[in-house]
């Protein structure tokens, strides 16, 4: 089920929206494999009639259920949007598709929630990975380091006479 907003109930003054969306209906399900929408999205916006616009404004929320891309762990990370407004236009190259006389809000919601999903969940930002796993670090051994072999390396060349 999508989120629209009805032309015509605007023109009698501000319109509100609320309820839920399934992860199906934003169409999330398989976009990253660490990180799946946990339950149901909850909105509630009011919707108004500019000139030649429209402007969203409320809240949603979701729940993400995240997999640590170090450890691996599950967790959940929830999204907020406390303060959300989209503003859709109604005419020029930037104007909301219109069906039915209907706005469907769903492509802009979707597009928001995709932005927010973390690129590298972290199930705490000081996760240091699975146990008994090399952190990727390079330690050094002893002996020359790496500025001073690169160095000498540049002064063998240096000496040759071409």
């Amino acid at each position: 089920m999508a989120v629209t907003i009805n032309l015509h109930q605007l023109e009698h003054g501000v319109v509100r929206l609320k309820g839920e969306l399934t992860p199906a209906d934003l169409d999330l399900e398989g976009l990253d494999e660490l990180i799946q929408v946990e339950e149901v999205v909850n909105y509630e916006f009011t919707a108004e009639k500019l000139e030649n616009s429209i402007l969203v404004q409320g809240y949603f929320g979701l729940k993400l259920r995240c997999e640590c891309a170090r450890c691996l762990k599950p967790f959940v990370r929830p999204l907020e949007f406390g303060n959300w407004t989209c503003h859709l236009p109604l005419e020029g190259e930037d104007a909301a598709p219109v069906a039915n006389d209907c706005v469907d809000l769903t492509p802009y919601l979707r597009e928001d929630i995709v932005l927010e999903f973390p690129q590298h969940p972290l199930c705490q930002p000081d996760c240091d990975g699975l146990p008994g796993k090399s952190t990727g670090k390079i330690e050094n051994t002893g002996g020359m380091d790496q500025t001073s072999k690169a160095l000498s390396d540049w002064a063998a060349l240096n000496k040759l006479k071409l």
